[in-house]
């Protein structure tokens, strides 16, 4: 080792010293994910937490969204505008994916040590694996690591892995196409650095404008010796031209609840500027919830049924059937603002008390979507008038409730009467991260919606969306050797800007027997498609799992999303399997089938869904398509989060999202239906009502 590591070396003496250690919290660092200025620390966010930011200096800007995916699995994607390393002049853009795993917590005697890998699936341009440990004395955070790939350019010593295998020394440097992973690279190379610094939390301090808090200051040694890219790396490594002027790095930082801002000075050359935001996913900022109706004493006798489907209107839901039968009384539902089983159960019981009987003990209620039942719950009306009065609570409602299949419709009911129609008028984002031309392209539409149901499961359907504003109609031509089945995005946004047609069609969806559903929808089926789609879901009511079988006959639409069709026509459909896993509220779908480019393969997809309603996940998709014929990123990959909109105060059960995608290609694309069974059913199940069960007061 060189003599400049002699500091990091006593401070991995200290590390073992037996001194208090404080809450285990994380700052940001400027290629996102908790660290100090540019190296990471063995720090990590709270559980669940989403980031996004950015870091702005010479030639280089980062752009970034972490999710601490895990207790201990922190997750960074990372676009990075930079310098052109191969001519020295122009900017190109560089996407990244970067994983780093707690191997134990830090305590009293030991520090806390994590492992990690920079770049995990990308061109390798900062790529690089470290082993580090951190270990808190009071206000103080120290850290010291060892690092490799492009976390070991500073070469303080010889890889020690080399005592295993000299394999271990050899490091591949083909960038390829990008997004595939790089198991030729993982811990390998001649060279490894000492990296390390310190975090200090400095006290509040008095200012004109009130108390400082949360302010942080960095210092930090680091492995990477190098300020840019120019000449080639990782391609070559000697005679780089843009070696940084110095190892160290500073700043200061500061933090709140939600909000970090930091300003660095890095490799003796540059100032940095940070900002990121971030939510807890499981507790996010929302609109105050209003008190739900009150519990009011039974009443004396059965009022008309129309009378009971004025009460559930007041509470935004339709009424469907009500009867009567001895001590039992039966009502189905459809639709309402609610995301929840439970939710949807309270605001009937309290809609319909006070016309129903003195003498009724139990409510048998049936829930339905998109004309289809989902959910059948018998529960007893005493506990939950007790629950609403405070002599109870929502647990013991649950416990209570037994959840059934949905069956035939109720006998010895009285129903409405149809036609009824929804509608909905709701915002839509779309999002394309890393395309060529520009890092970030995006577009805001307003999409009316609206759905006429005839009963059995029978509807017309259509949307009508109008672009608010984008960037996205100048995303660079597709330069696809596949059919260009999604590649056209920005022909699609450019010429379906003004009141274009996204959805029109006829579907049918029902339940050919218990626990199975169906669906038929035929028209223009999404906006670059229309024609014939099928599916089949097994879904036991009562089981963490399901099964689909879907199958499509689609021709492509015009870009203007009127009615007009272009040439190309595909059979495209697979088989899924859904499973709640029984970690951390993870679910987990696997699909196999033929997609929309006519290739064959299978979509690997994992997601957290909060009690929130948000929802945070990942996919990705290999096909038989070569990645050379793919093109940019090798396979279909990317990210996506759902965010109810009722968190912003809208009466509404609807979710705003958006899918990241590092680049957007043709192979391994699906279909999307507005109605796919699994998202129409997946709250009927007894796993949603468990995990709903707090709404039976709410």
């Amino acid at each position: 080792m060189q003599g400049g590591s002699a500091p990091l070396l006593l401070s991995a003496a200290l590390l073992a010293l037996p001194l208090p250690a404080r809450a285990q919290d994380g700052t940001g660092s400027n290629w996102g994910g908790v660290g100090l200025v540019e190296m990471r620390n063995a720090r990590f966010r709270l559980d669940g937490m989403v980031e996004a930011g950015a870091s702005f200096r010479h030639q280089r800007r980062f752009w970034f969204v972490g999710f601490q995916a895990l207790p201990w699995l922190e997750t960074t994607f990372r676009v990075a505008e930079r310098l052109n390393g191969t001519t020295g002049e122009g900017i190109v853009s560089d996407r990244a994916f970067d994983v780093k795993i707690r191997l134990w917590e830090e305590n009293d005697w030991r520090p806390a040590l994590a492992v990690g890998i920079q770049d995990i699936a990308g061109t390798g341009l900062y790529g690089g694996e470290y082993v580090v440990v951190s270990k808190r004395f009071w206000d103080v955070d120290l850290t010291v690591g060892l690092g490799w790939g492009r976390l070991g350019t500073r070469a303080d010593g010889n890889n020690p892995f080399l005592d295993i295998s000299p394999r271990f020394g050899e490091r591949t440097r083909d960038v390829g196409q990008g997004g595939t992973l790089r198991m030729g690279s993982y811990f390998r190379g001649e060279d490894v650095a000492l990296f390390g610094g310190i975090e200090w939390s400095l006290p509040g301090f008095e200012t004109p404008f009130g108390t400082v808090e949360g302010l942080r200051a960095k210092i930090e040694i680091s492995g990477d010796a190098l300020r840019d890219e120019r000449g080639g790396y990782p391609a070559r490594t000697t005679n780089l031209r843009g070696e940084a002027r110095s190892r160290v790095n500073a700043g200061l930082q500061w933090s709140s609840d939600w909000l970090d801002l930091g300003v660095h000075w890095v490799h003796g050359t540059d100032l940095v500027l940070r900002a990121s935001v971030r939510m807890d996913p499981a507790d996010p900022p929302r609109a105050p919830l209003a008190p739900p109706p009150a519990m009011p004493g039974r009443g004396g006798a059965a009022s008309p049924a129309e009378r009971v489907f004025a009460a559930l209107g007041e509470v935004g839901l339709r009424g469907l059937s009500f009867g009567v039968v001895g001590e039992e009384a039966r009502i189905a539902v459809a639709g309402g603002p609610y995301r929840t089983l439970a939710h949807v159960v309270g605001r009937v019981a309290r809609a319909v008390q006070p016309h129903l009987p003195r003498g009724v003990d139990r409510l048998l209620i049936a829930w339905q979507r998109e004309g289809v039942e989902i959910a059948r719950v018998l529960i007893p009306r005493a506990a939950l008038e007790a629950a609403a009065r405070g002599h109870g609570s929502a647990e013991e409602v649950y416990a209570a409730a037994i959840l059934m299949a949905p069956g035939e419709a109720f006998e010895d009911v009285e129903a409405a009467r149809g036609p009824f129609l929804d509608w909905s008028l709701e915002p839509r984002l779309r999002v394309v991260l890393g395309d060529p031309s520009r890092t970030l392209r995006w577009q805001a539409a307003l999409v009316a919606g609206a759905r006429l149901g005839f009963g059995q499961g029978l509807a017309l359907g259509g949307s009508v969306s109008q672009v608010v504003v984008q960037n996205l109609d100048g995303a660079a031509p597709s330069d696809s050797v596949l059919p260009r089945v999604r590649s056209d995005y920005a022909r699609y946004a450019d010429e379906g800007r003004d009141l274009a047609v996204p959805t029109l069609y006829g579907e049918r969806i029902w339940t050919p027997a218990p626990d199975v559903f169906a669906r038929v929808t035929a028209g223009y089926l999404e906006p670059m498609f229309a024609g014939l789609s099928g599916e089949v879901l097994w879904r036991p009511h009562d089981r963490p799992y399901a099964l689909g079988v879907e199958v499509a006959h689609v021709a492509q639409r015009d870009f203007d999303q009127r009615f007009g069709l272009r040439d190309y026509r595909v059979t495209t459909g697979h088989v899924s399997v859904y499973a709640d896993l029984p970690w951390w509220n993870l679910t987990a779908t696997v699909r196999g089938g033929r997609y929309l480019a006519g290739d064959w393969g299978g979509t690997l997809e994992v997601a957290r869904r909060f009690d929130s309603g948000i929802e945070v996940g990942a996919f990705a998709t290999l096909t038989d398509v070569p990645f050379a014929r793919f093109g940019e990123g090798s396979f279909d990959k990317g990210l996506f989060i759902r965010v109810p909109l009722d968190l912003f105060g809208a009466r509404t059960r609807s979710s705003v999202g958006t899918v990241i995608r590092p680049t957007q290609r043709d192979g391994g694309q699906r279909l999307a239906v507005d109605n796919p069974l699994w998202e129409v059913t997946r709250d009927g199940r007894a796993e949603a009502l468990a995990r709903g069960a707090a709404w039976f007061t709410r």
